[in-house]
């Protein structure tokens, strides 16, 4: 079997040792070495191990016909100069992550433009700690929502920021999940 283990964790900008620490159980960046160059046998086992450590897909793993990968023609710089990568490089195209939501931008308001994607990680309360300082979306009474930023938490109160000028923060007591803006899909 063909894996594409080494292109996916370089498109994902980690190393051996990051991937082998977040196996579970961790294992050694030298194993995790050996099953991208094929010196050792991939198994069912190792590709979902290696899979949930990258976070994607087992079928992602494994070369096919389909692939679905962006080959990497060029790399922007802080200059604002494109230059051909010094090594092939490939980009593989985010899929969603089960349980993930999405936000459809109609009109633009602030950061974000009309046509806009957000694509959200729903946290249960136990998480809404790493929300804090990002933009998130709130359920409110009778199917509305409340989208903005969570600039604080206290006991069981969201306090959210809406955007747009002069929006005033607005309180959500004890709401059933948030979710959290993780991925922005915009075209040119």
């Amino acid at each position: 079997m063909i894996t594409r283990i080494r292109e996916v964790r370089k498109a994902k900008k980690l190393t051996l040792d990051d991937v082998a620490a977040r196996c579970v159980p961790p294992t050694t960046p030298q194993t995790i070495g050996r099953l991208e160059t094929g010196t050792r046998t991939v198994s069912v086992g190792w590709l979902n191990r290696i899979a949930d450590a990258l976070g994607v897909d087992a079928s992602e793993l494994v070369a096919t016909a389909r692939s679905t990968d962006l080959a990497v023609a060029a790399v922007l710089g802080a200059s604002g100069q494109a230059v051909a990568p010094r090594r092939a490089q490939l980009l593989v195209p985010p899929k969603p992550a089960a349980g993930m939501m999405a936000l459809s931008v109609a009109a633009s308001i602030g950061d974000y433009r009309a046509g806009d994607e957000i694509w959200l990680e729903p946290l249960d309360p136990a998480h809404y700690g790493r929300a804090l300082n990002r933009d998130v979306l709130v359920p409110r009474p009778a199917g509305r929502f409340l989208f903005g930023r969570m600039i604080d938490r206290d006991g069981g109160k969201a306090l959210i920021l809406p955007f747009g000028a002069g929006a005033r923060q607005q309180v959500v007591t004890d709401p059933a999940w948030l979710a959290v803006a993780v991925r922005l899909v915009r075209a040119l």
